[in-house]
């Protein structure tokens, strides 16, 4: 029986027996394709026609790369001064020689892999990883070959819990791209790191912009999103958010330093799966299975 299997069963009380030769992957399918959303009026040639030569230039990687969905969401945060100064001081890191990850071309890979009207949870980080070949623009992800670092260990462990027949990627694999394209939004709270120098960009202004993106969640995906807040940090992030319409799970981060003290039992797999399916029915709940071709997970 499979995880998304599982859950449906738990949350409609209509429980049935697989059969016996019944594998994990049986029930694993695509997600339901659903319609783009709409933004009244949002011309996005006219709106950059409108930036300034410096605007445009500073923002050249947003224009190019933030998804067609987010961006009318995101666009007076661009151009405020602080992320205006932000966008500077990155220019600045990159100029002067400093290696910063993850690579630009994905630093909004969160925004490509979970298009705004595909989010059915959230799952909010600190900082990317600060060594080559890991950060790519989703929190807790690591490209292979990368082996999954020790926080992404603990959360397999912990998802094994709810899904006893969940398996973690073969070679010790991190790359967590199948659920950011099953609807799981995975965003740091800041979205760059100098090479080896942990929060080396925090509170430069990427927090301005990864708050938004959590309070566009909330208010556009009206029949509600889960999110999985872990740590103190990510539970600040969400500490607005209308716990009526929507599922807040809290836990302490799955870091070492902190999971012994209750992540592990967390329940938030099965919870957000079970509640997910009692509010939008059978078949919407999210697939947690990490077993697919790392070429065809987007890397």
């Amino acid at each position: 029986m499979s995880l998304k299997r599982k859950a449906a069963d738990a949350a409609t009380d209509a429980a049935k027996k697989t059969k016996p030769n019944a594998s994990i992957t049986s029930f694993f399918g695509a997600p339901k394709p659903k319609p783009n959303p709409t933004v009244a009026a949002f011309d996005k040639d006219a709106w950059v026609a409108k930036l300034t030569d410096e605007q445009r230039e500073l923002l050249e990687l947003e224009i190019e790369n933030l998804h067609e969905s987010w961006l009318p969401h995101l666009k007076d945060v661009l151009v405020t001064p602080a992320f205006l100064q932000l966008k500077r001081f990155l220019k600045q890191e990159l100029a002067s020689g400093k290696t910063v990850y993850p690579p630009m071309k994905d630093v909004y890979s969160w925004s490509r892999h979970t298009p705004l009207n595909t989010v059915k949870a959230v799952i909010t980080g600190q900082d990317p990883y600060h060594n080559p070949n890991q950060a790519h623009g989703l929190c807790f992800s690591v490209r292979p070959p990368t082996p999954a670092p020790p926080s992404l260990q603990n959360i397999y462990k912990a998802l094994k819990k709810d899904y006893p027949e969940f398996e973690s990627p073969p070679n010790k694999g991190g790359l967590l791209t199948p659920w950011a394209d099953r609807g799981v939004l995975m965003i740091n709270t800041c979205l760059t790191v100098r090479r080896n120098e942990a929060n080396s960009h925090s509170g430069k202004g990427w927090e301005i912009l990864t708050q938004k993106v959590i309070d566009t969640v909330a208010k556009v995906r009206t029949n509600g999103v889960v999110f999985l807040a872990w740590g103190t940090p990510a539970q600040q992030r969400v500490k607005s958010i209308n716990a009526e319409k929507h599922l807040i799970l809290k836990s302490v981060h799955p870091s070492p330093l902190s999971a012994a003290r209750g992540f592990f039992d967390c329940g938030h797999f099965k919870k957000a799966n079970e509640w997910l399916v009692q509010r939008y029915g059978k078949g919407e709940e999210i697939d947690w299975n990490l077993n697919v071709d790392p070429e065809k997970a987007g890397v």
